[in-house]
């Protein structure tokens, strides 16, 4: 406790009568009986009138000892003549001579937020993260570094306490520690805005432990891979940054590509997530409403997602009170396809993580990126799935999930097509959890089936279910992904059947087989499988059939479908060079380097085909390359 007189210049005796000027912090620890003290009126009754010395003293002055009638707000000096057992306070009205007038600085004692208990009173003092104006009272979510706790302060029935008071501001409250909906919750009796000194050393404080705090765990990689540990550094920099961001209390809104690769990557992240969203808030419904999860169609973000998600999170600032979203790409992303809708979101403070396989360009999406993943930035290949780099993500944020995620790089794997190296210790990781190469390729099945039906919707507990993390029906699992995945091959033979009777084929001047169908006339629309399903399932035939290299185009009236084997095509460069030779084609797309999708001008379709069935036939063979992702359209 601090004292700095006031009232004095200083010279001659400091016998004369003191009278305390308490700071709003002050407790009855810093109180005693017999000192005299500044006061404000804060209620008045027929017995006497109630007066605060600071934000937690209040005690009542009885009538028998009034001089005069007080009204509140009135300001007087007051003797503290009694504290009583049970807490109560006593005061009588003074008027000491001469007196001098000592203000009292109180450091408070405050109690952390992962330290509250229901039934006791508590000061927290942190930042708030955001504010939400209900019906009877406006919550304030207030971060001290240990964790966010709801602290309601009611002025008027659905009207705004506190109106000066706004999120990052740093905040001092005081209240009993009550429970509500299952959550910790602090009544608060006070709430001050702090500034200064005092708001400089809670936000350094803060700063500190949420720095240590989202450090990320420490863990041994799932299979040793030489190639991917160049990734490393740059995943625990994703993992830091995503706990920063949990800890902070902003939200974090989710977009991959609707593949089985983007869903092994986003499930066990999301997983991640929230378990370390419900560890760091007291509201045990905050994972619902600080995480959400989308599929995107395309392997890039769309302006109609975009939108969406913009849209989104201006109504959820407005309605919740709530900071605006970190944005995650997983499995798309990192392409100049990407740029418009990442400029979009640069009007406004939304950061973004990408996490992808696809070649990128990153001299158009660094720039707008505060981090970025991809193999290809290390010299490697599409090979290293995402849904390989985000189990180890997710093993970074939460390392206690690790058992149950042994098997999910394998499905990603072999859900792309992976020919990496490391794809025999990921499928035998696996089999040693109980789970055979049929029922990984199953699962992956499975997976791309479900996402085709649920078409922009997450699907939650279903693809879980199928994934098998988090699920809690082992027998459900395995009868999901058996009931899927044989719809799945039916369709799949079915559309084959419709699609094979007419495939063009001729061999290019270099030797590859190349097959073509026109997807729009010869197959079955709007059903399973998609185009771009459609075309790798066509190509895996042909390539089992004739063992040799092999390109396959799917094409309609303004897309094409492209997979490649054996054949050295870079798939994003012949993009760039048909958009500059076919004037007025409107060439756009990309993917991998060979296997990809392009979309041009309806008109402009046959001088298009025949522009890249020109490219592809100058493209050198190789009898070691071949396609290893699929590519939904």
């Amino acid at each position: 406790m601090t004292d700095v007189t006031a009232g004095d210049s200083g010279t001659g005796s400091n016998s004369r009568p003191v009278v305390y000027d308490l700071a709003p912090a002050c407790t009855v620890s810093d109180v005693e009986i017999g000192a005299f003290y500044h006061a404000v009126v804060n209620g008045v009754v027929d017995y006497g009138v109630f007066v605060d010395v600071s934000d937690a003293v209040s005690g009542l002055v009885h009538e028998s000892n009034l001089d005069r009638k007080y009204g509140v707000g009135d300001r007087l000096i007051v003797e503290l003549t009694e504290i009583k057992e049970n807490g109560d306070i006593a005061f009588d009205v003074a008027d000491p001579e001469n007196y001098r007038t000592v203000a009292v600085d109180c450091a408070p004692e405050t109690t952390a937020v992962d330290s509250l208990v229901a039934g006791e009173e508590a000061i927290v003092e942190g930042t708030v993260v955001q504010i939400k104006q209900t019906g009877g009272p406006t919550i304030f979510h207030v971060n001290d570094g240990t964790g966010i706790v709801a602290c309601a302060a009611f002025e008027e029935a659905g009207v705004r306490a506190h109106p000066d008071v706004e999120v990052d501001d740093a905040v001092r409250v005081r209240g009993d520690v009550e429970r509500h909906d299952g959550a910790k919750q602090v009544e608060a009796e006070s709430l001050e805005r702090l500034d200064g000194e005092t708001a400089e050393s809670v936000r350094e404080d803060i700063d500190a432990a949420l720095t240590e705090r989202a450090e990320p765990h420490d863990v041994d990689p799932l299979v040793e891979w030489p190639e991917f540990e160049k990734l490393r550094d740059d995943l625990e920099g994703v993992a830091r940054l995503l706990r920063r961001t949990v800890l902070e209390g902003r939200p974090i809104r989710v977009r991959h590509h609707a593949d089985g690769d983007g869903m092994c990557a986003s499930i066990p992240v999301q997983l991640a997530l929230e378990r370390f969203i419900a560890e760091v808030h007291e509201d045990p419904s905050a994972p619902q409403h600080l995480f959400k999860r989308l599929p995107s169609k395309a392997p890039f973000y769309e302006m109609e997602d975009v939108t969406r998600d913009l849209n989104f999170a201006l109504e959820g600032r407005a309605r919740h009170g709530q900071k605006l979203p970190f944005l995650l790409m997983l499995d798309n992303g990192s392409t100049e396809e990407d740029v418009p809708a990442y400029e979009n979101l640069a009007h406004y403070d939304i950061p973004i993580a990408v996490i992808d396989h696809h070649h990128p360009d990153p001299d158009a999406v660094n720039p707008l990126l505060s981090a970025h993943v991809n193999p290809y930035l290390y010299d490697e290949d599409y090979r290293i799935t995402t849904g390989m780099m985000c189990v180890e993500l997710a093993r970074m944020i939460d390392p206690d999930l690790t058992a149950g995620l042994r098997h999910v790089p394998a499905v990603a794997g072999l859900s792309d097509r992976s020919k990496a190296e490391a794809m025999g210790e990921y499928v035998a990781l696996a089999e040693s959890e109980g789970y055979s190469r049929e029922d990984l390729e199953n699962i992956g099945e499975a997976l791309d089936y479900a996402a085709h039906w649920l078409r922009y919707d997450a699907g939650e507990t279903l693809v879980n279910d199928v994934l098998n993390v988090g699920c809690e029906d082992e027998a459900r699992h395995r009868e999901l992904v058996a009931f899927l995945s044989e719809r799945a091959e039916r369709d799949v033979e079915r559309q084959l059947e419709a699609v094979e009777p007419h495939v063009d084929h001729e061999r290019l001047s270099s030797g590859a087989h190349l097959y073509t169908v026109d997807l729009d006339r010869f197959a079955h629309r709007f059903t399973y499988p998609a185009p771009g399903k459609t075309t790798g399932q066509l190509h895996d035939r042909k390539v089992t059939e004739t063992g040799e290299s092999v390109i396959t185009v799917g094409y309609g009236p303004d897309f094409a479908v492209l997979r490649s084997d054996g054949v050295r095509l870079d798939i994003p460069q012949m993009v760039a060079e048909l958009n500059e030779e076919v004037t007025g084609g409107g060439v756009n797309g990309g993917g991998h380097l060979v296997v990809g999708s392009i979309k041009f001008v309806k008109g402009m379709r046959e001088a298009v085909i025949d522009s890249l069935v020109d490219k592809m036939a100058d493209a050198d063979l190789d009898e070691n390359l071949s396609s290893t992702a699929t590519i939904d359209t």
